[in-house]
């Protein structure tokens, strides 16, 4: 059941309580404007990832400031999404099985909603639930740049895929999905660089293929926060795919740029807001944030802008400070923010994303695609 929201507007933000999921509206705002504009200097498109924010009132900015629609993991997450008014949603992955492809086909009707194929069964069982539900179903070739994960081979294998996708009567192909995820958290530029131009060879070399097959992409879809300004100024990729620009995670924060300083291209924007609950020894404090108020998978989230206050392990309920510092030691009661290590499965946790702009709440969202499994 969907818990009440940890605050009302116009409250201070002192008295949201906690743990909750506090949003800097101003960095933000910031951090959209600014993927928006690149794209548009680049001359690509816009198709950002929603699985990292499953929000849909961020979702409608994204596409407020030219985003052409957005990017959904799973079935569920594309189906809240169109029914909060979302109409162009890419599900940027393959989707096996019977009830999951009639609903993927049903929502077909309802806005423009294209999928990913990595096998030729797969595709076969694409063209049977558009045709059970009447609908044509746009459909991208998945191709593996490097990332080990899902995807067919590039070049001559990725070609036959994407003749048998256009020799469907109930399907189109739309395109590729190129995406190099291990590229993103390469910590050094010239090897993340390095990562991006293999995948950009494999891509040329696949698109060139399919146009002395006689077929069209109407997609080249890829690129994240770590590699996005790579894929769009690689000639080839014409729709960037980026998802943790909007909240700018801790682990993103590690990646270096030229001359070895940490990426600072997007602003921290998302935190988890927490409270001291416990302060039993000068050099120790617990928070009343654990493993269920934040993901772990990306280490643990960092406390922002204390020096000297270290997040040093969670339990379910507990997060344990270290204090290093005898002049900034939080006191009993007071609250603090946390930003996550990884955003994405973080906002899985709750229903309610709370707006913060000059000390006060000025916005309160709900998380429309969480806990969306199927």
């Amino acid at each position: 059941m969907p818990q009440p929201a940890p605050a009302a507007l116009g409250d201070p933000l002192y008295e949201v309580d906690t743990p909750a999921l506090i949003l800097d509206l101003d960095a933000f705002e910031a951090n959209l404007q600014l993927l928006a504009t690149a794209a548009q200097a680049a001359g690509v498109r816009l198709r950002p990832h929603a699985k990292t924010h499953k929000c849909a009132e961020i979702a409608k900015r994204q596409m407020a400031l030219g985003a052409i629609g957005i990017c959904c993991q799973k079935v569920s997450e594309a189906e809240a999404m169109v029914s909060a008014g979302i109409d162009n949603v890419l599900v940027s992955n393959e989707v096996v099985g019977k009830a999951k492809l009639d609903r993927l086909a049903a929502l077909r009707k309802r806005a423009w909603v294209g999928v990913c194929a990595d096998d030729a069964g797969n595709v076969d069982d694409l063209d049977a639930a558009a045709a059970r539900a009447g609908v044509r179903l746009p459909v991208l070739v998945e191709i593996d740049v490097g990332a080990g994960r899902c995807g067919t081979a590039p070049g001559a294998p990725a070609v036959a895929l994407a003749r048998h996708i256009a020799s469907k009567e109930n399907l189109e192909f739309a395109g590729l999905q190129a995406y190099q995820g291990k590229a993103q958290h390469i910590r050094d530029i010239g090897e993340r660089r390095a990562a991006i131009d293999k995948a950009v060879a494999m891509v040329r070399e696949t698109v060139d293929g399919l146009k002395a097959a006689g077929l069209d992409c109407l997609i080249v879809g890829g690129a994240g926060t770590g590699t996005f300004e790579m894929e769009a100024a690689s000639g080839v990729y014409n729709e960037l795919q980026a998802g943790s620009y909007v909240f700018m995670d801790a682990d993103y924060a590690r990646n270096l740029k030229e001359g070895g300083q940490f990426v600072d291209t997007f602003r921290h924007a998302l935190f988890i807001h927490t409270t001291v609950m416990s302060h039993p020894a000068a050099e120790r404090a617990y928070l009343d944030a654990g493993l269920k108020a934040f993901s772990v998978d990306s280490g643990l989230p960092t406390v922002h802008e204390l020096e000297g206050v270290e997040l040093v392990r969670a339990s379910d309920e507990h997060g344990a400070l270290a204090l290093s510092n005898p002049g900034n030691r939080p006191k009993l009661g007071d609250k603090l923010r946390l930003i996550p290590g990884h955003c994405d499965p973080t906002v899985n946790l709750y229903d309610w994303i709370v707006g913060i702009r000059n000390g006060r709440v000025e916005a309160l969202w709900e998380v429309t695609a969480r806990g969306a499994l199927a």
